[in-house]
Protein backbone atom coordinates (compact mmCIF):
# COMPACT_ATOMS: atom_id res chain seq x y z
CA UNK A 1 0.00 0.00 0.00
CA UNK A 2 1.36 3.22 -0.88
CA UNK A 3 2.41 5.90 2.47
CA UNK A 4 1.63 9.22 2.42
CA UNK A 5 3.65 12.28 3.61
CA UNK A 6 2.27 15.54 4.20
CA UNK A 7 4.00 18.52 1.12
CA UNK A 8 3.08 21.16 -0.91
CA UNK A 9 5.06 21.05 -3.69
CA UNK A 10 5.00 18.74 -6.92
CA UNK A 11 8.24 16.69 -7.01
CA UNK A 12 9.80 13.43 -7.33
CA UNK A 13 11.90 11.18 -5.81
CA UNK A 14 13.44 7.37 -5.89
CA UNK A 15 15.08 4.74 -4.21
CA UNK A 16 16.36 1.49 -4.88
CA UNK A 17 13.49 -0.64 -3.80
CA UNK A 18 10.63 1.88 -4.92
CA UNK A 19 9.49 5.69 -5.99
CA UNK A 20 8.00 8.21 -4.25
CA UNK A 21 5.82 10.40 -6.29
CA UNK A 22 4.97 13.89 -4.21
CA UNK A 23 1.16 15.67 -5.82
CA UNK A 24 0.25 19.09 -5.36
CA UNK A 25 -1.16 17.96 -1.38
CA UNK A 26 1.16 15.37 -0.11
CA UNK A 27 3.76 12.53 -0.89
CA UNK A 28 2.71 8.58 -2.09
CA UNK A 29 5.02 5.62 -2.09
CA UNK A 30 5.19 3.48 -4.95
CA UNK A 31 6.77 0.11 -5.48
CA UNK A 32 6.11 -0.42 -8.96
CA UNK A 33 4.57 2.02 -12.03
CA UNK A 34 0.70 1.57 -11.54
CA UNK A 35 -0.95 -0.09 -14.27
CA UNK A 36 -4.58 0.38 -14.38
CA UNK A 37 -4.53 4.59 -14.13
CA UNK A 38 -8.54 6.06 -14.09
CA UNK A 39 -8.06 9.86 -15.10
CA UNK A 40 -10.70 12.34 -14.07
CA UNK A 41 -9.52 15.70 -15.68
CA UNK A 42 -9.33 15.86 -19.41
CA UNK A 43 -5.44 17.71 -18.52
CA UNK A 44 -4.06 14.92 -17.33
CA UNK A 45 -5.49 12.41 -19.44
CA UNK A 46 -3.88 14.00 -22.40
CA UNK A 47 -0.72 14.07 -20.12
CA UNK A 48 -0.88 10.39 -19.39
CA UNK A 49 -1.85 9.69 -23.44
CA UNK A 50 0.94 11.83 -24.56
CA UNK A 51 3.48 9.64 -22.40
CA UNK A 52 2.01 6.51 -24.60
CA UNK A 53 -0.29 4.81 -20.91
CA UNK A 54 -3.55 4.30 -21.81
CA UNK A 55 -5.80 4.87 -18.78
CA UNK A 56 -8.02 2.65 -17.54
CA UNK A 57 -11.25 5.01 -17.49
CA UNK A 58 -12.10 8.91 -17.90
CA UNK A 59 -15.03 10.96 -18.29
CA UNK A 60 -16.66 12.87 -21.16
CA UNK A 61 -14.66 10.74 -24.03
CA UNK A 62 -16.73 12.14 -26.71
CA UNK A 63 -16.82 15.77 -26.20
CA UNK A 64 -13.17 15.03 -25.51
CA UNK A 65 -12.68 14.56 -29.23
CA UNK A 66 -14.29 17.53 -30.14
CA UNK A 67 -12.95 20.15 -28.09
CA UNK A 68 -9.67 18.69 -27.29
CA UNK A 69 -8.78 16.73 -30.10
CA UNK A 70 -5.21 15.34 -29.59
CA UNK A 71 -4.65 13.04 -28.47
CA UNK A 72 -7.23 10.64 -30.02
CA UNK A 73 -8.44 8.20 -27.03
CA UNK A 74 -7.55 4.46 -27.77
CA UNK A 75 -12.00 2.68 -27.41
CA UNK A 76 -10.50 0.73 -24.75
CA UNK A 77 -10.97 3.41 -22.37
CA UNK A 78 -13.65 3.15 -20.26
CA UNK A 79 -16.48 6.25 -20.14
CA UNK A 80 -16.88 7.50 -16.48
CA UNK A 81 -19.71 9.86 -17.35
CA UNK A 82 -19.17 13.93 -16.12
CA UNK A 83 -15.94 15.44 -15.25
CA UNK A 84 -17.91 17.01 -12.94
CA UNK A 85 -19.72 14.15 -10.86
CA UNK A 86 -17.82 11.08 -12.35
CA UNK A 87 -19.74 7.89 -11.93
CA UNK A 88 -18.38 5.73 -8.72
CA UNK A 89 -19.90 2.63 -9.68
CA UNK A 90 -18.21 3.13 -12.88
CA UNK A 91 -14.85 3.88 -11.46
CA UNK A 92 -14.97 1.01 -9.25
CA UNK A 93 -16.23 -1.76 -11.92
CA UNK A 94 -12.42 -0.94 -13.97
CA UNK A 95 -10.64 -1.84 -10.72
CA UNK A 96 -7.70 1.41 -11.13
CA UNK A 97 -4.82 0.67 -9.09
CA UNK A 98 -4.60 4.47 -9.13
CA UNK A 99 -6.79 7.60 -9.51
CA UNK A 100 -5.49 11.14 -10.58
CA UNK A 101 -7.36 13.76 -9.70
CA UNK A 102 -7.66 17.36 -10.36
CA UNK A 103 -8.74 20.53 -9.26
CA UNK A 104 -12.18 19.86 -9.98
CA UNK A 105 -12.10 16.78 -7.19
CA UNK A 106 -10.08 18.42 -4.96
CA UNK A 107 -12.85 18.54 -2.17
CA UNK A 108 -14.00 15.23 -2.82
CA UNK A 109 -10.90 12.92 -2.50
CA UNK A 110 -12.13 10.71 0.45
CA UNK A 111 -15.05 9.71 -2.11
CA UNK A 112 -12.48 7.96 -4.59
CA UNK A 113 -9.46 6.96 -1.94
CA UNK A 114 -12.47 4.38 -0.93
CA UNK A 115 -11.81 2.96 -4.04
CA UNK A 116 -8.44 2.91 -5.12
CA UNK A 117 -5.17 5.29 -3.83
CA UNK A 118 -5.14 8.96 -4.86
CA UNK A 119 -2.98 11.51 -6.47
CA UNK A 120 -4.22 15.24 -6.68
CA UNK A 121 -2.59 17.28 -9.22
CA UNK A 122 -3.74 21.26 -9.02
CA UNK A 123 -3.11 21.65 -12.67
CA UNK A 124 -5.09 25.26 -13.11
CA UNK A 125 -4.43 28.04 -10.33
CA UNK A 126 -3.85 31.64 -10.00
CA UNK A 127 -0.48 31.12 -8.06
CA UNK A 128 1.37 29.82 -10.32
CA UNK A 129 1.81 29.78 -14.13
CA UNK A 130 -0.42 27.25 -15.92
CA UNK A 131 1.78 26.36 -18.35
CA UNK A 132 4.89 25.71 -16.04
CA UNK A 133 3.02 23.92 -13.96
CA UNK A 134 1.89 21.49 -16.54
CA UNK A 135 5.02 21.24 -18.19
CA UNK A 136 6.20 20.28 -14.00
CA UNK A 137 3.17 17.69 -13.81
CA UNK A 138 4.03 16.35 -17.43
CA UNK A 139 7.56 15.26 -15.63
CA UNK A 140 6.05 13.84 -12.34
CA UNK A 141 3.27 11.62 -14.23
CA UNK A 142 6.37 10.58 -16.01
CA UNK A 143 8.14 9.56 -13.29
CA UNK A 144 4.86 7.88 -11.99
CA UNK A 145 4.59 5.57 -15.47
CA UNK A 146 8.58 5.32 -15.79
CA UNK A 147 8.80 7.17 -19.01
CA UNK A 148 11.16 10.06 -17.88
CA UNK A 149 13.23 9.63 -21.18
CA UNK A 150 10.27 9.93 -23.54
CA UNK A 151 8.70 13.27 -21.72
CA UNK A 152 11.99 14.63 -21.91
CA UNK A 153 12.31 13.62 -25.93
CA UNK A 154 8.81 15.38 -26.36
CA UNK A 155 9.70 18.31 -24.64
CA UNK A 156 12.49 18.99 -26.16
CA UNK A 157 11.05 18.09 -29.32
CA UNK A 158 8.37 20.40 -28.59
CA UNK A 159 10.87 23.94 -28.24
CA UNK A 160 12.11 22.91 -31.52
CA UNK A 161 9.03 22.70 -33.66
CA UNK A 162 8.07 26.03 -31.73
CA UNK A 163 11.20 27.55 -32.79
CA UNK A 164 10.80 26.33 -36.31
CA UNK A 165 7.40 28.24 -35.97
CA UNK A 166 8.51 31.36 -35.29
CA UNK A 167 11.05 31.47 -38.37
CA UNK A 168 8.09 30.43 -40.22
CA UNK A 169 5.69 33.48 -39.00
CA UNK A 170 9.00 35.68 -39.31
CA UNK A 171 9.57 35.10 -42.75
CA UNK A 172 5.84 35.33 -43.48
CA UNK A 173 5.53 38.59 -42.12
CA UNK A 174 8.79 40.39 -43.37
CA UNK A 175 10.46 40.50 -39.85
CA UNK A 176 7.62 42.14 -38.57
CA UNK A 177 5.54 39.43 -36.15
CA UNK A 178 2.08 41.45 -35.51
CA UNK A 179 0.77 42.08 -32.19
CA UNK A 180 -1.91 38.98 -31.73
CA UNK A 181 -5.06 38.96 -29.09
CA UNK A 182 -6.95 35.42 -29.19
CA UNK A 183 -10.55 35.18 -27.47
CA UNK A 184 -12.92 33.01 -27.48
CA UNK A 185 -16.60 34.20 -27.93
CA UNK A 186 -19.32 33.47 -24.81
CA UNK A 187 -22.41 34.98 -27.02
CA UNK A 188 -22.17 37.58 -30.05
CA UNK A 189 -21.68 40.62 -27.70
CA UNK A 190 -19.17 38.99 -25.10
CA UNK A 191 -15.53 37.17 -25.65
CA UNK A 192 -13.22 35.83 -23.08
CA UNK A 193 -9.90 36.98 -23.78
CA UNK A 194 -6.51 34.85 -23.04
CA UNK A 195 -3.85 36.90 -21.06
CA UNK A 196 -1.47 36.22 -18.64
CA UNK A 197 -1.71 32.84 -17.47
CA UNK A 198 -3.34 31.03 -20.20
CA UNK A 199 -1.83 28.61 -22.69
CA UNK A 200 -2.49 30.50 -25.46
CA UNK A 201 -0.87 33.51 -24.19
CA UNK A 202 2.55 31.20 -23.29
CA UNK A 203 2.05 29.87 -26.47
CA UNK A 204 2.43 33.46 -28.11
CA UNK A 205 5.15 34.34 -26.11
CA UNK A 206 6.98 31.56 -27.44
CA UNK A 207 6.69 32.25 -30.75
CA UNK A 208 7.82 35.97 -30.13
CA UNK A 209 4.22 37.72 -30.00
CA UNK A 210 3.01 39.98 -27.80
CA UNK A 211 -0.62 40.55 -26.98
CA UNK A 212 -2.40 43.16 -29.28
CA UNK A 213 -4.87 43.83 -26.11
CA UNK A 214 -2.90 44.49 -23.18
CA UNK A 215 -4.43 47.67 -21.99
CA UNK A 216 -7.92 46.79 -20.32
CA UNK A 217 -7.71 47.19 -16.41
CA UNK A 218 -9.34 43.60 -15.89
CA UNK A 219 -6.49 41.90 -18.13
CA UNK A 220 -3.57 42.70 -16.11
CA UNK A 221 -5.02 40.55 -13.16
CA UNK A 222 -3.86 36.82 -13.17
CA UNK A 223 -6.42 34.47 -12.93
CA UNK A 224 -6.97 30.69 -12.11
CA UNK A 225 -7.65 29.54 -16.12
CA UNK A 226 -5.86 32.89 -17.72
CA UNK A 227 -9.32 34.81 -19.27
CA UNK A 228 -11.01 37.44 -18.34
CA UNK A 229 -14.96 37.88 -19.99
CA UNK A 230 -15.27 41.46 -21.42
CA UNK A 231 -17.91 43.19 -24.02
CA UNK A 232 -16.92 42.36 -27.98
CA UNK A 233 -17.33 46.19 -28.51
CA UNK A 234 -13.95 46.80 -25.87
CA UNK A 235 -11.75 44.74 -29.06
CA UNK A 236 -12.35 48.18 -30.94
CA UNK A 237 -9.38 49.31 -29.14
CA UNK A 238 -7.41 47.03 -31.15
CA UNK A 239 -6.70 49.41 -34.50
CA UNK A 240 -3.06 47.58 -35.80
CA UNK A 241 -3.12 44.21 -34.09
CA UNK A 242 -4.41 40.67 -35.36
CA UNK A 243 -7.38 39.05 -32.83
CA UNK A 244 -8.18 35.00 -33.55
CA UNK A 245 -10.68 33.22 -32.41
CA UNK A 246 -10.96 29.67 -30.56
CA UNK A 247 -13.43 26.95 -32.24
CA UNK A 248 -15.97 25.67 -32.34
CA UNK A 249 -18.53 28.88 -31.60
CA UNK A 250 -21.98 27.69 -32.23
CA UNK A 251 -22.61 30.97 -33.83
CA UNK A 252 -19.78 31.39 -36.04
CA UNK A 253 -21.31 32.13 -38.84
CA UNK A 254 -23.58 34.93 -37.52
CA UNK A 255 -20.49 36.97 -36.96
CA UNK A 256 -20.86 37.55 -41.26
CA UNK A 257 -23.88 39.28 -40.67
CA UNK A 258 -23.05 40.44 -37.11
CA UNK A 259 -22.37 44.79 -37.54
CA UNK A 260 -20.23 44.99 -34.52
CA UNK A 261 -17.96 42.13 -35.79
CA UNK A 262 -17.56 43.45 -39.19
CA UNK A 263 -16.97 46.92 -38.16
CA UNK A 264 -14.05 46.10 -35.79
CA UNK A 265 -10.81 47.46 -37.38
CA UNK A 266 -8.88 44.07 -37.94
CA UNK A 267 -12.12 42.58 -39.29
CA UNK A 268 -11.62 45.37 -41.65
CA UNK A 269 -8.52 44.88 -42.40
CA UNK A 270 -8.59 41.23 -42.88
CA UNK A 271 -6.15 40.80 -39.81
CA UNK A 272 -8.96 38.29 -37.73
CA UNK A 273 -9.10 34.63 -38.78
CA UNK A 274 -10.37 31.42 -36.81
CA UNK A 275 -8.36 28.86 -34.81
CA UNK A 276 -9.18 25.42 -34.75
CA UNK A 277 -10.47 23.47 -32.40
CA UNK A 278 -7.71 23.03 -29.82
CA UNK A 279 -8.03 22.87 -26.08
CA UNK A 280 -6.71 25.85 -23.66
CA UNK A 281 -6.71 24.15 -20.77
CA UNK A 282 -4.90 21.25 -21.53
CA UNK A 283 -1.28 19.83 -20.64
CA UNK A 284 2.29 20.14 -21.51
CA UNK A 285 1.80 19.62 -24.96
CA UNK A 286 -1.01 21.65 -25.34
CA UNK A 287 1.87 24.36 -25.46
CA UNK A 288 2.83 22.55 -28.77
CA UNK A 289 -0.51 22.10 -30.07
CA UNK A 290 -1.63 25.56 -29.39
CA UNK A 291 1.53 27.22 -31.35
CA UNK A 292 0.52 24.82 -34.66
CA UNK A 293 -2.89 25.58 -34.30
CA UNK A 294 -2.01 29.80 -33.96
CA UNK A 295 0.38 29.47 -36.45
CA UNK A 296 -1.45 27.97 -39.08
CA UNK A 297 -3.94 31.21 -38.33
CA UNK A 298 -1.63 33.27 -38.27
CA UNK A 299 -0.42 32.28 -41.89
CA UNK A 300 -3.24 32.38 -43.45
CA UNK A 301 -4.03 35.99 -42.90
CA UNK A 302 -0.24 37.00 -43.76
CA UNK A 303 -0.14 39.71 -45.86
CA UNK A 304 1.58 39.05 -49.62
CA UNK A 305 5.07 39.69 -49.90
CA UNK A 306 4.27 42.55 -52.85
CA UNK A 307 1.22 43.98 -50.09
CA UNK A 308 3.06 43.50 -46.88
CA UNK A 309 4.07 46.98 -45.09
CA UNK A 310 5.25 47.90 -41.74
CA UNK A 311 3.00 49.60 -38.86
CA UNK A 312 4.26 52.80 -39.68
CA UNK A 313 3.48 52.48 -43.15
CA UNK A 314 0.44 51.22 -42.55
CA UNK A 315 -0.72 53.80 -40.10
CA UNK A 316 0.53 56.79 -42.18
CA UNK A 317 -1.80 55.28 -45.06
CA UNK A 318 -4.72 55.82 -42.72
CA UNK A 319 -3.89 59.17 -41.76
CA UNK A 320 -3.57 60.06 -45.70
CA UNK A 321 -7.25 58.64 -46.45
CA UNK A 322 -8.46 60.19 -43.45
CA UNK A 323 -10.24 56.89 -42.34
CA UNK A 324 -10.94 56.48 -38.70
CA UNK A 325 -11.63 52.93 -38.02
CA UNK A 326 -13.83 53.93 -34.35
CA UNK A 327 -15.89 56.25 -36.21
CA UNK A 328 -16.51 53.28 -39.08
CA UNK A 329 -17.56 51.26 -35.97
CA UNK A 330 -19.63 54.08 -34.95
CA UNK A 331 -21.00 54.41 -38.03
CA UNK A 332 -21.88 50.97 -38.40
CA UNK A 333 -23.40 50.82 -34.85
CA UNK A 334 -25.36 53.65 -35.45
CA UNK A 335 -26.47 51.98 -39.03
CA UNK A 336 -28.38 48.85 -37.12
CA UNK A 337 -28.66 50.01 -33.89
CA UNK A 338 -32.53 48.95 -33.58
CA UNK A 339 -32.17 46.05 -35.62
CA UNK A 340 -28.99 43.90 -34.46
CA UNK A 341 -27.17 45.48 -31.56
CA UNK A 342 -30.18 45.87 -29.28
CA UNK A 343 -31.80 42.64 -30.52
CA UNK A 344 -27.97 41.21 -29.40
CA UNK A 345 -27.77 42.69 -26.36
CA UNK A 346 -31.02 41.86 -25.20
CA UNK A 347 -30.66 37.95 -26.19
CA UNK A 348 -26.43 38.56 -24.16
CA UNK A 349 -28.43 40.24 -21.32
CA UNK A 350 -31.53 36.88 -20.80
CA UNK A 351 -28.58 34.25 -22.06
CA UNK A 352 -25.38 35.15 -21.50
CA UNK A 353 -24.98 33.98 -17.88
CA UNK A 354 -25.81 30.56 -19.28
CA UNK A 355 -23.50 31.04 -22.28
CA UNK A 356 -20.69 31.85 -19.89
CA UNK A 357 -21.56 28.79 -17.64
CA UNK A 358 -21.35 26.65 -20.73
CA UNK A 359 -18.24 27.69 -21.72
CA UNK A 360 -16.64 27.97 -18.31
CA UNK A 361 -17.82 24.36 -17.79
CA UNK A 362 -16.07 22.84 -20.45
CA UNK A 363 -12.98 24.52 -18.53
CA UNK A 364 -13.94 24.45 -14.85
CA UNK A 365 -14.95 20.64 -15.32
CA UNK A 366 -11.87 19.42 -16.19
Amino acid sequence: MPSDKATSHIETSSSLTGYTIQDSEKQVYFERPPQRIAVLSWDLAEQLLELDVVPVAMPEIRAYHDWVVRPQVPESVQELGLRSEPNLERLAAVKPDLIILANRQKDVQHRFSRIAPVLYFETYSKQHNNAEAAITIFRTLAKLVQKEDLAEQKLTQMQADIEAMKSQLVQAYQGQLPDVSTVRFASLTSVFIYGDNSIAHYALKQLGISPALPSLPSLEARTQWGITQTRLLNLREIEQGSVLYFTPFEHEKKLKTSPIWQAMPFVRAGRSNRIKPTWTYGGAMSIKYMAQALTESLLAIAPAPSLSKSISQERALHQSQNTNPKTDLKAALKTDLQANLQTELQIDRQTGLQADLKINSVSVNQ
